[in-house]
């Protein structure tokens, strides 16, 4: 499943691509026939994210979309060259004179108002990628939860786009253990992992990939404050992950490799329907 990183990026490319200018809107597969006639001309606003949900604004409609496990929605720049002829199960798509966005499998397409917006938005946790987010939000539920902090990170209705590869990188780096119960978590431990979230969510959006290795890390925040990273950003349409850093984890999917940081031998468990990934000989802290 799409972690919030891509879903803010993919905000990004539709913002650039369509915002301000009126949008063709097709359903070729016709589940969204109706829908799509609807906004079909109408001046694309707005393209936010909030977690792992996308809403498109236009003037008397709101597109919501969940991608969910399999759903994809890249932003694809035309070259001067019609569309190819759309083929599948192609639920929507949108286009204009310089690019082509394609809505494939997701588990949510629908036009809402205003109020339904909002409630979708009350019902999740504070987002690392929103400025305005305050983490207080998340510990004031976190420390009242009798469930493992490995599944409240994945807890929608806690933190809002956190995923299965943050949340066992972030462990791993701030020597968390997994299975410590909100209730025990210490508040210091939790702001350390907020203000981790924070600064490696905006790295995810930039690059099209998760960036948890403190070198990658390091060399990617530098690329960001001096602008190189811009054009990586504008040059990815969504339709695989970005590749402008070797993909390193310390724990993810390492089952029986040794821990970077212990040489000890990383484990691999399943909790709450995802397999999570940690080393039980430097994950200590509460």
């Amino acid at each position: 499943m799409p972690e919030g990183h891509t879903i803010h990026a993919l905000a990004g490319r539709l913002g650039r691509a369509f915002g301000g200018r009126p949008v063709v809107a097709t359903s070729p597969q016709g589940r969204f026939a109706d829908e799509a006639r609807r906004i079909d001309g109408e001046v694309l606003q707005v393209a936010r994210a909030v977690g792992k949900h996308l809403f498109v604004e236009f003037p008397d409609e709101v597109l919501h979309v969940h991608l969910g496990l399999i759903g994809s929605f890249p932003v694809k720049p035309l070259g001067g060259q019609p569309p190819v002829e759309p083929r599948g199960a192609l639920r929507l798509r949108l286009l204009n004179d310089d690019f082509v966005a394609d809505l494939r499998g997701p588990i949510a397409c629908e036009l809402l108002d205003d109020p339904q917006v909002a409630a979708i938005e009350a019902a999740l946790g504070p987002d690392p990628l929103d400025p305005t987010a305050d983490g207080d939000r998340a510990w004031e539920r976190i420390r009242l939860r009798r469930k493992t902090i490995a599944e409240l990170l994945m807890d929608q209705s806690v933190l809002a786009g956190v995923g299965n590869v943050y949340r066992c990188e972030v462990l791993h780096r701030h020597r968390t253990n997994p299975f410590t119960l909100g209730t025990q978590l210490k508040r210091a431990t939790w702001e350390l992992i907020w203000a981790d979230l924070v600064a490696l969510l905006p790295l995810g959006v930039a690059f099209s990939q998760i960036l948890t290795i403190d070198d990658q890390v390091s060399e990617a925040q530098l690329m960001v404050a001096d602008g190189s990273a811009t054009a990586i950003t504008h040059e990815s349409t969504g339709e695989r992950l970005g590749a402008h850093f070797e993909r390193r984890f310390a724990v993810y999917k390492r089952t029986g490799q040794s821990c970077p940081r212990c040489g000890k031998t990383v484990r691999e468990k399943e909790l709450a329907g995802r397999r999570l990934y940690w080393c039980a000989n430097c994950q200590r802290r509460h």
